[in-house]
């Protein structure tokens, strides 16, 4: 007799044939995206210590209340495997000393995670992320930039009927006051939530806002909306981020509802959905978490990052791309350098309108994110190789071709056509 067949774990799958030249053509797409814009290739063990998701993400969430696989090892450790990628990068960030490079450190990995949820089309228990962190700097230029990069992959990759949603959950401070408030709603009205919610009103009430169960969302339609309780300084980042957004077309929604599922987000938070995923319709998203690595041992530091399911944009995705290379292509130069000749904030809006319109244009162009003076930006341009760099102030925008050693007054929105025409003319 035959022996048994031995298939693959529930929840897990093989890649092979055309869906590998699918995901082939999408490693090399967000390497171009997020290299071209300074992000790193970083890749993070599969197995960490428990303590870190149970310390970083959070005891009460449902990733590590119910999801993690978990075991001992022969030492006796608890290991994990891990579940998400931004508590491990935070994590790396810490213990290979990158506050002492120069911030923000930007990041990105395309990894496989693991969580023991009930299998179905775009939800494994074995699956894939790409996701990409900035750690350093509390700028709101760098939660556009995020967002931005983000929006530019899955129109890349032709995901249908994309929608972006956003909100801010303001910072810690800011959102104790407002977390009393639900809470007294919620106890108010405890009879008609599910057991969860009911479970979750001291550690987590926030997370009622994505509960399914009828009577809860009954309760939550009449809930207060942290939005209108930011503190002054929360408003007014996010108000800038959104600035921002209009000024690269970034299309979005501000959902009040919207709250993620991890603890330790602050202030922006967003999410990217495909109507042609139906009920799980989640593509990536992500958000600030200006306290997570102080949580994991190192020095106060802001952050900001995302991560989008590669199964979950292939499913959504329009005649994906296939076949090409296997080899990803190298690093693009550094072609247009943005430098701001103040840190005023209309500056810094024209500034990141030319960064987001020289990108749209194909070029790799990046800006400061880290608050440098202008000898700090160009310092930063010259280290970074930049052809060109384009210090933006009031009366027009100074473009400095770095190779010819000329410069030229120019007014903001010629300045990319000078660079592609110079460009076509070596």
């Amino acid at each position: 007799m035959s022996a048994a067949k031995i298939k693959a774990p529930r929840g897990t799958f093989d890649v092979l044939g055309e869906d590998a030249a699918r995901r082939t053509a999408l490693e090399a797409r967000a390497r171009s995206v997020l290299e071209g814009a300074g992000y790193e290739r970083i890749e993070t063990p599969a197995f960490e210590a428990t303590e870190l998701f149970a310390r970083g993400v959070g005891e009460s969430t449902d990733i590590v209340r119910k999801e993690m696989f978990t075991l001992e090892d022969q030492g006796g450790r608890s290991l994990t495997l891990r579940p998400e990628g931004t508590a491990p990068v935070c994590r790396a960030y810490v213990e290979h000393g990158m506050h002492k490079r120069r911030q923000p450190v930007k990041l990105w990995y395309l990894s496989s995670f693991f969580r023991h949820e009930r299998a179905q089309a775009g939800r494994y228990r074995q699956f894939w992320q790409v996701g990409a962190e900035a750690i350093g700097s509390e700028d709101p230029a760098v939660d556009a930039e995020s967002i931005s990069l983000l929006a530019a992959l899955l129109a890349e990759m032709g995901v249908r009927g994309l929608r972006l949603r956003l909100s801010s959950l303001g910072s810690h401070e800011s959102r104790r006051e407002y977390r009393e408030r639900l809470q007294a709603h919620l106890r108010a009205n405890e009879q008609s939530l599910s057991e969860d919610v009911r479970s979750r009103i001291e550690l987590n009430p926030l997370r009622a806002f994505d509960s399914d169960h009828p009577g809860t969302q009954s309760v939550m339609r009449s809930a207060p909306r942290l939005l209108e309780h930011l503190s002054a300084q929360d408003a007014e980042h996010f108000a800038h981020v959104r600035e921002l957004l209009d000024v690269a077309g970034v299309v979005y929604e501000v959902d009040a509802t919207l709250v993620r599922g991890l603890d330790y987000y602050t202030r922006t938070v967003f999410e990217f959905t495909s109507d042609a995923l139906g009920a799980q319709s989640g593509v990536g998203g992500g958000g600030r978490y200006d306290g997570l690595v102080e949580q994991l041992g190192g020095p106060p530091t802001p952050g900001m990052g995302w991560a989008a399911g590669i199964e979950r944009i292939m499913l959504a995705a329009e005649n994906g791309p296939t076949g090409g290379s296997t080899h990803s292509p190298p690093p693009a130069p550094v072609e247009l350098f943005v430098a701001l000749e103040s840190p005023r904030e209309d500056l810094r809006t024209a500034a990141f309108g030319l960064l987001s319109e020289a990108r749209s244009a194909g070029l790799s162009a990046q800006m400061d994110l880290g608050g440098r003076s202008l000898k700090g930006q160009l310092g930063l341009a010259d280290t970074l190789g930049a052809r060109y760099v384009a210090i933006v102030a009031d009366a027009h925008t100074t473009l400095k071709d770095m190779q010819a050693g000329r410069q030229e007054p120019l007014a903001t929105n010629a300045v990319v056509h000078a660079v592609l025409r110079g460009q076509h003319a070596l």
